[in-house]
């Protein structure tokens, strides 16, 4: 269980509320293993509709950083979810499933006929594309492998999906 505990702005930037302890420690008591994250709407808010330049500033400022990245990892990891990514020419996709879901069920996903049709997944990981700098020097590398039925999706797996598409049911004459 994850319980965001929403401060004001003020509380949030000085990091103290007179709340916030009691709640983590009737948290422990009552669900342990549940995490407390302290977040402010306000200061969310404020963040998201300011330019990244001001934004920088403003968190330098005040010491302060946004807590949605954290928010959404651990709500990923408590409801045991990963992405992995499509690339094409015009778009970059990141796909959400279930830890544990093999290359045509993470397939499927994007639609059901990459599921019936699945052939192979070429994948490479975003670390080592990040870290080769182009999918061809991934290539080179030997960073870029095909996967067959039975590869376990991993957190972060940039995937191109290589299927036949079913055939129709023909119709009687």
């Amino acid at each position: 269980m994850i319980y965001l505990v929403n401060l004001s702005e003020k509380d949030y930037i000085r990091k103290r509320n007179k709340w916030l302890a009691k709640i983590k420690e009737w948290v422990d008591a009552h669900d342990p293993g549940a995490q407390v994250i302290p977040v402010s709407g306000a200061v969310e808010s404020k963040l998201f509709d300011m330019e990244e330049e001001e934004r920088n500033k403003f968190c330098e400022e005040n010491k302060t950083q946004s807590v949605l990245t954290k928010i959404i990892k651990t709500g990923y990891a408590a409801l045991q979810l990963e992405y992995f990514f499509t690339a094409g020419p015009d778009e970059v996709r990141a796909w959400t499933v279930r830890k544990g879901s093999k290359a045509p069920q993470a397939a499927g996903k994007i639609h059901t006929d990459f599921e019936k049709g699945f052939i192979m997944a070429e994948v490479m990981k975003y670390t080592d594309f990040k870290e080769e700098g182009s999918e061809s020097a991934a290539k080179a590398a030997g960073k870029y492998r095909q996967q067959g039925r039975n590869y376990v999706v991993e957190d972060g797996d940039i995937i191109f999906f290589k299927f036949n598409t079913p055939n129709a049911p023909k119709k009687k004459p």
